[in-house]
């Protein structure tokens, strides 16, 4: 088969074939297209799934800026009462519970831990932030 740029096709017997194609360019599930139906039906569902990823992507973005919202009170509230911008104790709880949601949602405990520990160290650095007075670390987007 034969290609012009246009998505104009000679299909194996020499019939001409005209397809708009997929996002690349390429003619897909058309007379004379040497890739089964199936392959267009497989980029509609990787499409579809493709999509759905997104948007929990950004549902994801959008509750970690809550949650640092939250945490920027926090930050404020033990600047205000002399609180160390740690809590060995709590942190150690909220892993434990972590790991348990993950473990029932069938996650990767592990993967989970990792997750929040990276967050727990980005809450502590505001909050170190906050306490000495030098306000939001670099990058942070406020209240």
């Amino acid at each position: 088969m034969t290609t012009s740029n246009t998505g104009d096709a000679t299909g194996p017997t020499g019939e001409a074939t005209h397809d708009t194609g997929d996002a690349t360019g390429h003619p897909t599930g058309t007379p004379g297209d040497p890739r089964p139906a199936a392959d267009t039906a497989v980029r509609a569902e990787l499409a579809r799934l493709r999509d759905s990823i997104d948007n929990i992507d950004a549902a994801v973005v959008h509750m970690l800026a809550e949650r640092f919202k939250c945490t920027q009170q926090v930050g404020h509230l033990k600047a205000a009462h002399q609180l160390p911008p740690a809590d060995p104790s709590r942190e150690a709880q909220q892993i434990a519970r972590l790991r348990r949601l993950a473990e029932n949602a069938k996650l990767d405990p592990a993967f989970a831990e990792k997750l929040l520990n990276f967050i727990i160290a980005e809450v502590i650095r505001h909050h170190e932030s906050i306490a000495d007075g030098t306000g939001q670390p670099t990058g942070a987007t406020g209240e």
